[in-house]
């Protein structure tokens, strides 16, 4: 075996959140925490379900992925956040959409993903 490499996937609920339906500022919030967590970004593609209805998008990473799916009739999101970098800060990115998002995380769990070469 060489050298040992965990990735991370963090899921979370976010409750309470605001302009869950509008599809620029989903983008913003992708952006955003792909920043924060120190994740390289190579692109975003969301797609909105209509006027007043959700948004679901995803950020690809070169580490992997930030996903989020919004439910604006419930005021809910659902985040994940996986990445397979060594020195990446998976709580700023999501405390960064729950925060423009002007959201409360519900719930969160945190999974190691391992593999060895």
């Amino acid at each position: 075996m060489t050298d040992r490499f965990d990735g991370h996937h963090l899921i979370a609920d976010l409750t309470g959140g605001k302009r869950l339906d509008d599809t620029a500022h989903i983008e913003r919030c992708l952006v955003d925490a792909a920043t924060a967590a120190g994740a390289t970004l190579l692109q975003v593609r969301l797609h909105s379900f209509g006027s007043g209805m959700g948004v679901t998008g995803v950020a690809m990473l070169a580490e992997s992925h930030i996903s989020i799916h919004t439910w604006p009739e419930y005021g809910t999101a659902c985040i994940d956040i996986f990445l397979c970098g060594r020195k990446h800060d998976l709580d700023a990115g999501l405390a960064t959409i729950a925060e423009l998002l002007g959201a409360q995380i519900a719930r969160q769990t945190l999974l190691v993903r391992a593999y060895r070469d």
